[in-house]
C-alpha cells in the first residue's frame, strides 16, 4: 500500500503525486483492531468525489516470535459494510499470512550450506587431516 523509504535509495523519486491524495480517518472498538477510512481528496483538501473510499482493516497476530501486525483491504463501500466484513477480511489476512511463514519456514529449513572447496582445502590437507598435522594424534 505505501512505498518504502531506504536510507541507501538517494536517487528515489520523493515526490507525492497530488492526484493521490487521501485523508485518513481511524475507527477501532479497542478490541480487535482497527478500519481505516481513506476518503479521497483533490489537491487543496477538498474530497474527490471522482473516486472511492478505501477501507484498509488492521489487527495483530501473536507468533512465537511475538506480536504481528497485519493490514488488510476491505472490499466495502460504506464504514458499516466495512465493519460487517471485518472478520472475514482478517480471517483471509491471517491465513494468507501463516501460509508465507510456513514458506519461509521450509525454505530455511531446505537450504544447504556448501562450503567453498578452496576454503575446505586450507582448512584440511589432502589426507582430510588438518592442514600441517602430521597424521599423528596429539595430547596438550
Amino acid at each position: 500500500m505505501m512505498a518504502s523509504l531506504m536510507a541507501d535509495q538517494p536517487e528515489a523519486d520523493l515526490t507525492m503525486d497530488p492526484a493521490s491524495l487521501y485523508r485518513e480517518d481511524v475507527f477501532t472498538d479497542r478490541k480487535l483492531g482497527t478500519i481505516r477510512r481513506l476518503v479521497p481528496v483533490t489537491a487543496d483538501g477538498q474530497p474527490d468525489e471522482s473516486r472511492t473510499a478505501l477501507f484498509i482493516g488492521q489487527a495483530q497476530i501473536v507468533t512465537p516470535g511475538g506480536l504481528l501486525p497485519l493490514s488488510f483491504e476491505i472490499e466495502a463501500n460504506s464504514l458499516p459494510e466495512a465493519v460487517a466484513q471485518f472478520g472475514a477480511a482478517a480471517k483471509v489476512a491471517i491465513e494468507d499470512t501463516v501460509r508465507e511463514l510456513q514458506e519461509l519456514r521450509r525454505q530455511a529449513a531446505s537450504s544447504l550450506v556448501i562450503p567453498d572447496t578452496g576454503a575446505t582445502a586450507q582448512i584440511l590437507g589432502p589426507s582430510g587431516m588438518p592442514a600441517g598435522a602430521p597424521g599423528k594424534i596429539r595430547l596438550r
